[in-house]
């Protein structure tokens, strides 16, 4: 690499590393701020010998060294899905690795994507094992969905509880400045204004206020590291001692079964960690190593030692232990400015991070439909969900009244924590021999190392299920049951739906001698069906006779990969011959992949069946156009032709075009495309250099007059209007089921399907432009 080039990267990093500064390690950086006041808030008391002080250091010490730096820095964050991090990112890459996806309508030709990369190391005989058993039992697909999920509820657990404990924490200072009765009186209410203001601006976006951000953590983690080496220098220089795992021991010996149940206090110094993961995608891993390892990390270490430093020489009571009598008293209303700030900025950072979790949630089924507001234009990912935003404000509110102190906040938030830690740490174990091919015994080694410190912190968690921890559990267990309920009926509809569609002799006996007429306009069909005739289409035929002369079932589909480049997004073929004007559209989004509003999508689909008509034309005679005729047996059966990836072509500016076999991958739809059918055969065209041209240089060529008429058609309808045509459905349980899937279908889903977003309003469909037809499903 050049000199030149190198030095740019490096600044590039360097950009990106002081950028990751207000997003990521918000919630991190204010740790100091309640870590050591929820420590001794009951169960262990301060005392002159000093060796609870010097044991919990050694504790933070350690604890930061190996889940922070060790475990996520130099591991977890190599687990990435095409430099996306998360949960879901690690369900995804083990989804493509091996077949434990519960999604439906998954295609063959979704592996030609070139965001669905996998390692090319070839499989070893204890990975194939490994994988072959997992793909064999389907009670292992649901629970690892399951652990999926109860990572993802736990996270949005973190995303009430960080806000409340943060502001909490951070105003709490105000205590050394005014008297108790006042400070209780106080301190609730301007944390109840402060919360109640960061929830009011978020419908404006991160980005509005986003520059803000960077400069406040580094003005914290600078103003925490100076007074921790302060500290250090004027109370006890000595304190370094205490870092040795020598200490811990002694903490034991000493505490005993309280210093055990202290741990649900220490552990709170690693929240936000797994934010350094969750948001890889929008900075990379050199920028968050960069960061982490050079100034978070040493900032928070000086920030604790000199917290201990003061407590060594200073034994406050238990109720007075608060990270600002270690702050000299000129010092305090700064420091408490700059704290506020902080917890703002980490409190806005688990709310974006909430937002975009349950948009992922969302996207693979797993969550009721919501509106999603794209904030930016420019900034990739920025989502404000307005049902969420208010109902996380409410709850945060009812938090900080409810519980009031930060001991209860403290074990709530550290459960959470560590349940999001262990989720990870078994999906890392199984990527680690599933796609990265490497032996059992080394995901066994992480998963028992990693795994018994975090179990050990959560055990502790755990005991103090009455004093607040009872919380996150209750809250995991109604948003799992929730997203379950919604994933288990998803699945059974599609499964409804692929054996109640109509075959396409069906569609070519509709005519004029039915009654069937055909109207101006263009007909977008929504289904999840990725072949056939949807049942829901019959059902609007038979009760309105007509359907509009350019009719194109529309299946909006998501693949296990975080993005699909709008390139390769369209996937285009005919229903039927030419003469029909039918086409089927298969739109791929990835899990993070944001909608297009309505207006943009209509013009880019018609763009795209332009381009496709070009290209269908376009190929030699021998290979399939549309017409029965020339498709084979088995295309006639199944009623689907060729299918083509059409992405950001030239095609209609002028007359003639070309076509790079590389960027224009072709699909021929053989059969129902799903995982479910063993007979399926999809067959995708190697990529290869080939170059398509054509020009309409003889207007008396039939070919190019029947593409020209098919063009003009697609023209004027699309000046008579678009409709968009949705299944408006009720779902009940099939007669005979048990007591639990009548209560989940008849009860559960119909009301959360009741009492959420349409797909209408998630599709942002004007009302005008809107067609539902009722079915009832019965699954």
């Amino acid at each position: 690499m050049p000199h030149g080039e190198g030095i740019i990267n490096c600044y590039h990093y360097m950009v990106l590393a002081y950028q990751s500064l207000g997003v990521v390690y918000g919630d991190l950086s204010i740790s100091p701020l309640y870590v050591y006041k929820s420590t001794f808030a009951e169960d262990i008391h301060h005392s002159e010998t000093n060796e609870e002080i010097f044991g919990v250091l050694s504790f933070v010490f350690w604890t930061l060294t190996l889940v922070p730096l060790f475990k996520y820095v130099f591991i977890v964050l190599r687990a990435d899905d095409n430099g996306e991090g998360g949960t879901f990112a690690l369900y995804s890459s083990i989804c493509r690795h091996a077949k434990v996806s519960l999604l439906p309508n998954r295609q063959v030709s979704d592996e030609s994507l070139s965001t669905y990369k996998l390692e090319q190391s070839p499989e070893r005989k204890y990975d194939s094992k490994v994988k072959m058993l997992l793909e064999k039992y389907k009670f292992l697909h649901t629970a690892l969905l399951i652990l999926v999920l109860l990572g993802t509820c736990m996270v949005i657990g973190d995303g009430l509880l960080t806000p409340a404990i943060s502001v909490f924490s951070a105003v709490s200072g105000l205590e050394l400045s005014m008297s108790k009765d006042h400070h209780q009186y106080a301190v609730i209410p301007i944390t109840c204004f402060i919360l109640v203001c960061l929830f009011a601006l978020q419908h404006y976006g991160t980005h509005r206020v986003g520059f803000f951000f960077a400069p406040i953590v580094l003005l914290w983690l600078i103003c925490i590291s100076a007074l921790g080496l302060y500290n250090i220098i004027y109370w006890n220089p000595h304190v370094y001692q205490a870092l040795s795992p020598y200490y811990m021991l002694k903490f034991f010996k000493k505490t005993k079964k309280q210093g055990w149940m202290s741990l649900g206090g220490i552990l709170l110094c690693i929240t936000g960690s797994e934010a350094m993961f969750a948001d890889l995608g929008h900075f990379s891993y050199a920028a968050i190593q960069i960061a982490f390892t050079f100034l978070v990390y040493p900032a928070l270490i000086l920030g604790y030692m000199g917290q201990a430093a003061y407590l060594s020489r200073n034994h406050p009571n238990a109720d007075q232990i608060s990270y600002y009598v270690s702050v000299p008293e000129s010092l305090r209303w700064p420091v408490l400015a700059i704290a506020i700030l902080a917890s703002v900025v980490g409190s806005q950072a688990i709310i974006s991070g909430t937002f975009s979790i349950i948009n992922q949630s969302q996207s693979l089924g797993c969550f009721p439909r919501v509106k999603v507001v794209h904030t930016s234009d420019k900034i990739y990912g920025q989502i404000y969900i307005p049902e969420i935003n208010w109902i996380l404000m409410i709850l945060c509110i009812a938090v900080t009244i409810g519980f009031r102190d930060i001991k209860h906040m403290g074990n709530a938030s550290g459960l959470a924590v560590m349940a999001v830690m262990l989720v990870t740490t078994c999906l890392t174990s199984l990527v680690i021999i599933v796609c990265w091919h490497k032996p059992p015994i080394i995901a066994l080694l992480f998963l028992c190392f990693f795994g018994s410190i975090e179990l050990l912190y959560f055990s502790a968690s755990l005991v103090k299920f009455r004093e607040g921890a009872w919380l996150p559990i209750l809250l995991a267990l109604f948003l799992v049951t929730i997203m379950f309920i919604w994933h288990y009926t998803t699945i059974k509809k599609y499964e409804y739906d692929l054996h109640n569609k109509v075959s396409l002799e069906w569609l070519l006996a509709l005519g004029p001698t039915l009654g069937i007429c055909r109207v101006p306009g263009i007909g977008l069909v929504f289904t999840d069906l990725t072949s056939g005739i949807p049942a829901n289409f019959s059902r609007f035929v038979t009760n309105l006779p007509a359907f509009h002369r350019v009719l194109v079932f529309v299946c909006v589909k998501f693949v296990p990969v975080p993005f699909v480049p709008p390139a390769e997004r369209y996937l285009l073929g005919r229903v039927g011959p030419a003469s029909l004007r039918s086409y089927r559209c298969i739109v791929r989004y990835g899990y993070r992949d944001v909608h297009q509003d309505v207006d943009s999508f209509e013009s880019d689909l018609v763009q795209r069946l332009a381009d496709f008509i070009r290209y269908d034309w376009s190929r030699p005679p021998s290979t399939d156009r549309g017409n029965e005729d020339h498709a084979s047996a088995s295309d006639r059966s199944s009623g689907e032709h060729r299918l083509a990836v059409i992405g950001n072509t030239e095609f209609s500016r002028s007359p003639g075009f070309e076509e790079n076999g590389n960027m224009q991958q072709e699909s021929a739809s053989l059969g129902f495309q799903t995982v479910e059918s063993i007979g399926d055969i999809i067959e995708m065209s190697t990529p290869k250099e080939r170059r398509v041209r054509f020009a309409v240089e003889d207007p008396e060529n039939p070919t190019d007059v029947q593409m020209r008429q098919e063009l003009e058609d697609l023209i004027a309808a699309q000046q008579s209007g678009t409709a968009f045509i949705l299944g408006h459905s009720h779902v009940k349980a099939i007669q005979g089921s048990s007591v639990f899937k009548r209560l989940a279908v008849d009860f559960g889903y119909n009301f959360l399907r009741r009492n959420c977003r349409g797909p209408d309003v998630v599709l942002n469909v004007p009302p005008a432009s809107l067609l539902e037809v009722g079915m009832v499903y019965v699954v």
